[in-house]
């Protein structure tokens, strides 16, 4: 093989892989050459069909009319013998032979012709099947493609989202409550544990101690006030 023609095969090959990968991504083009391939071949198949009907056609119409001037014959044979007519019986019997001859080829051409066309049809149903399920096919997969597309974008966006930044946010401002907290008890015991608060903790139990021992002698003085004027 020459230079050009290896530079043909392996354009050729190069324009086949790069077809097989476009129909890879985009398979609906795929389906729809496969199902155009099959409607074209339907079509020639149609055509081819139709000429054998119409060769049957045409036999059994020629079958026919042999069948017609053979039984014509027949009759006009019989009016010969019957007449006496032994010359024009001769020509009668010979085109009846001919005739019987005729019908024979013709009835086997026709039954070959019907098989033919019989055997086309069934070969245009079993194509138009396969087109009708090759388009079901069709969908179903580009259905089924989709839905695994809509799977696997969902997953890539689960696997995208990451809830360990917001979770480690969440963690900071509990940290930060938490110590808020223990501060503000903290303040809380160091007040508690002051020597000012304890101070003023003690003046007012004195204030309360020095009110309650005045509040007793002015019972003790109106008691002793009241006994005088018993007396």
């Amino acid at each position: 093989m020459g230079f050009f023609g290896r530079l043909a095969n392996l354009w050729r090959g190069f324009t086949s892989l790069w077809i097989k990968n476009v129909e890879a991504e985009h398979p609906e083009i795929a389906y729809e050459n496969s199902i155009n391939s099959m409607v074209e071949k339907y079509n020639a198949l149609k055509t081819a069909t139709a000429s054998i009907i119409s060769r049957r056609n045409d036999i059994d119409a020629r079958l026919k009319d042999a069948q017609k001037n053979l039984d014509q014959v027949n009759g006009d044979l019989e009016t010969a013998v019957d007449s006496g007519r032994d010359d024009l019986a001769v020509i009668l019997i010979k085109k009846q032979e001919k005739l019987e001859a005729e019908i024979a080829d013709l009835t086997a051409q026709l039954k070959q012709a019907a098989d033919d066309a019989d055997s086309a049809k069934s070969s245009l149903q079993e194509v138009q099947a396969k087109i009708q399920e090759l388009k079901d096919e069709k969908d179903r997969n580009l259905a089924k493609m989709a839905s695994a597309k809509a799977r696997i974008q969902v997953q890539e966006q689960l696997e995208g989202l990451s809830v360990d930044d917001d979770m480690k946010a969440l963690d900071s401002v509990r940290e930060n409550i938490k110590n808020l907290e223990a501060k503000a008890q903290l303040n809380k015991e160091l007040k508690d544990g002051d020597l000012d608060s304890q101070l003023a903790a003690l003046r007012k139990d004195s204030v309360d101690v020095s009110a309650k021992a005045k509040l007793e002698a002015m019972k003790a003085a109106r008691a002793a006030k009241a006994a005088q004027k018993t007396m």
